[in-house]
């Protein structure tokens, strides 16, 4: 076997086990609908995404081996399209998670899942950019999310997107209709906050400010010039009207630098900040604008309500 096909090999022998198909249950016990989903945690907790048990009345949960598992719905996060169920399974795998922080942009990454039911689907591409906005069928924007060109189709949400050592570094949840390459995963970083948050609360509570965001990086010269700590910033794709940012007065182009004077170099650095004691409170953002850093003032409201 060459050395890029060992790769791919030995980092699916490592999480594929932890993979399983989920199939949603009506009222009737039929099935409605299926996805993927993977175990994180020995006492049978498991990632998916919340469209995938969207107005399911029942869960089963089929192994690597076929066998299959009542399970029940632990807690979800539309507006992030996180699940968490728990299963009745045993002699399953646990996958490792990773840190997105370490991912780069064109590095290699695996999806493993179940698509158009064929299950324990391999396919394999590069990250093609990080910290990405997304807005789903529902207008809800979706934060820090890994753009991929790891072919997914429908069956595959909620699978695990792996780095070659097998750490799970994406909840795989969205492509783009009609587009080719255009793939998406929602950071590990931040499933575990939401996973924390719904464990403890019941709910995930988040501040919003109302942009859309890519992370990019900062060219030395312009780090030098601003006398920047930053490698790598948050540049500002879209701002949403009568949003939290633009009564601030964010703007299109906009790169975020720091807030509250803690360094932003990704997506998931923003949203640790933006939790829910800082909902309602005057908070500090530092952007860079026409090569100057600005500081501006703004009111983070619950993404819920907004």
């Amino acid at each position: 076997m060459d050395a890029y096909s060992s790769i791919i090999h030995n980092a699916v022998e490592a999480a594929g086990k932890s993979v399983v198909k989920i199939e949603r249950l009506d009222a009737n016990r039929k099935v409605s609908g299926t996805g993927s989903g993977f175990f994180f945690s020995s006492d049978g907790y498991l990632f998916t995404n919340s469209h995938v048990v969207n107005k399911g009345s029942a869960f089963n949960v089929v192994l690597h081996d076929g066998s299959i598992y009542p399970a029940t719905l632990a807690g979800e996060d539309p507006d992030a399209d996180i699940a968490i169920l728990k299963a009745s399974a045993f002699d399953f795998q646990v996958a490792q998670l990773g840190d997105v922080h370490e991912l780069k942009i064109g590095q290699l990454v695996i999806a493993i899942g179940n698509p158009l039911g064929f299950q324990h689907t391999v396919t394999a591409g590069v990250v093609s950019a990080l910290g990405r906005s997304l807005r789903n069928e529902h207008g809800m924007t979706i934060d820090d999310l890994i753009q991929t060109d790891t072919a997914l189709n429908p069956g595959n949400s909620g699978g695990p997107l792996i780095n070659y050592k097998g750490e799970v570094v994406g909840v795989n949840t969205a492509m783009i209709q009609g587009a080719q390459g255009l793939c998406f995963a929602i950071s590990i970083n931040t499933a575990k906050m939401i996973a924390a948050e719904l464990m403890q609360y019941g709910k995930v509570v988040k501040g919003y400010l109302g942009v859309m965001l890519q992370q990019v990086s900062l060219v030395p010269k312009l780090r030098t010039a601003l006398q920047l700590r930053n490698k790598s910033a948050l540049f500002i794709t879209g701002v949403e009207g009568n949003s939290p940012a633009a009564k601030a007065g964010l703007k299109d182009g906009d790169i975020i630098v720091s807030f509250n004077d803690s360094l932003i170099e990704t997506a998931d650095a923003l949203f640790r900040q933006l939790n829910r004691e800082k909902i309602g409170q005057f908070q500090y953002l530092k952007v860079i604008r026409s090569n100057q850093v600005l500081e501006l003032r703004v009111t983070p409201v619950e993404k819920k309500a907004a």
